[in-house]
């Protein structure tokens, strides 16, 4: 029988892959710390702080934005984490005076890797009919203090372990002013040189039946976006010759999801890809992360309650309006944090991904080249059907890993670490290179990919060897 992914590095070290719980086993001892009863108090204290409105009062001790932001900093300062708030002042069509918005952030850094960094996020405002109602009582329940709760309680079960990469616990706000949080955050991100290797936000993922009464308590949806936004205008040519218009790092970050529910069946819970950026025609702050071309993805219902949302307290004809604690379902709530938190231990503990290259016009063969990533001693090349949603193929034996040799540098040395954007637009960048050669598989008819594996085996999202695929912000060439 072959060996899995899992055990394959450990093999080609030496290793033994019995010595140690299975990554399986570790993230569900992570995930299994997870509270439905902590979940649902830190709601019920969201709820408590009246409104949430970013135009309410930020001086209150008890009542508006400012309390409820500081009440979250607490939560992550009480975890031992680094704390801050990241703020700006802004104005724009739902800010018509310059207002400061801030986020509560807390930070569990690296010890291997402290620059590569996945970000957990969900915005702790909320709002009621009136977008521009600051003061009416608006409990943001589900939209979004079960993101908010998802992130600190993300946070309760991951921050006395050790990770290589870093860990970012995000409470966003300003989203329902216009993504407001997450500009700031992705912001603050880039002024700091992060690797953002993904962005998991969490928004509306508290409640299992909808206004219509359908009910689904074991789906989540992840929404991603397909060719990549940042960089369009530059990829699109190089994607129409090339493809990667359903390869963006995005998708990928949901294929990686999808795929780790089917791990963790004990989560019980299946990942429902949906393959636009959110939901028809709405937004939410990862957006923003995209726009600063950080890959990132959106968790939500997989039925959405429109009773509940943006609406004020009232009952018309029977019928209950208003974002309140009694109608979410929190064994749900703690399902979809449990893969949040499984997710954020793989990306914490893997390699960011490589910039692949794929090439093979008019040949039999295709060849598949990347710039080694530091703490990457193995790679997995992945390749699927133009017109499947998942990777089907891989190189799951030893024999095939072994296949990945090194190419001669073709000119200047580069850092390994930064594999020059050329490599997005199909041309392999100079220096040191790792290449797998797939005999007798046609370029034509497959999309390639490559992900990192660590000394311990974890193994990253798989980054596509198609224009935009890099895991990166993308920088057209002859921007450099």
């Amino acid at each position: 029988m072959k060996p899995s992914a899992l055990t394959l590095p450990l093999l080609l070290l030496g290793g033994t892959a019995a010595a140690a719980p299975t990554h399986e086993q570790q993230m569900m001892g992570a995930a299994r710390q997870v509270s439905e009863a902590r979940m649902r108090a830190d709601v019920a204290r969201l709820v408590g702080f009246g409104t949430r409105h970013t135009l309410s009062s930020q001086t209150d001790p008890k009542r508006g934005i400012g309390a409820s932001v500081r009440w979250a900093e607490g939560e992550l300062k009480a975890l031992g984490l680094q704390t801050m708030q990241t703020c700006d002042t802004v104005t724009g069509r739902r800010v018509p005076a310059p207002t400061r918005v801030c986020n509560a952030v807390g930070i569990q850094r690296g010890t291997e890797r402290p620059n590569d960094v996945v970000i957990i996020t969900g915005h702790i405002d909320s709002r009621v009919s009136d977008v521009m109602d600051s003061t009416s009582d608006a409990p943001g329940a589900n939209d979004d203090g079960s993101g908010t709760a998802a992130v600190l309680e993300a946070a309760r079960a991951l921050a006395g372990r050790k990770f290589a990469g870093t860990i970012v616990y995000g409470v966003l706000s300003g989203e329902e002013q216009g993504l407001l949080g997450g500009k700031i955050l992705s912001d603050y991100a880039r002024a700091q040189g992060w690797n953002v290797v993904a962005n998991l936000n969490n928004d509306i993922i508290g409640n299992s039946c909808g206004s219509d009464g359908v009910c689904d308590n074991k789906t989540v949806r992840v929404f991603s976006e397909g060719p990549r936004w940042q960089g369009r205008d530059a990829l699109a040519a190089a994607q129409r010759s090339l493809g990667g218009e359903n390869d963006s790092p995005s998708r990928n970050i949901s294929r990686f999801l999808d795929r780790l529910a089917e791990r963790l069946p004990d989560i019980g819970l299946d990942v429902r890809q949906v393959w636009r950026n959110d939901r028809f025609g709405r937004g939410g702050d990862h957006t923003e992360f995209l726009n600063a071309g950080f890959p990132a993805v959106r968790f939500s219902v997989a039925v959405e309650n429109y009773n509940q949302q943006h609406q004020d307290l009232r009952v018309e004809k029977g019928v209950q309006f208003g974002d309140t604690l009694d109608k979410m379902d929190f064994p749900y709530l703690a399902k979809v944090t449990r893969l949040n938190v499984a997710a954020l231990m793989a990306i914490a503990n893997a390699p960011p991904p490589p910039a692949p290259v794929a090439e093979g016009a008019v040949s039999t063969d295709t060849t598949v080249t990347w710039a080694p990533i530091t703490g990457s001693p193995a790679y997995m090349v992945h390749w699927r059907r133009t017109d499947e949603n998942n990777w089907t193929k891989g190189s799951n034996a030893v024999a095939d890993i072994i296949k990945v040799t090194e190419r001669p540098a073709t000119g200047a040395a580069a850092n390994p670490n930064q594999p020059s954007n050329n490599a997005s637009m199909g041309r392999v960048p100079d220096g040191s290179m790792k290449q797998s050669v797939l005999k007798g598989v046609r370029v034509d008819d497959w999309v390639f990919g490559v992900s990192s594996v660590s000394k311990d085996g974890w193994e990253s999202p798989v980054a596509s060897a198609v224009p935009g695929g890099a895991f990166k912000p993308f920088v057209a060439p002859e921007q450099k």
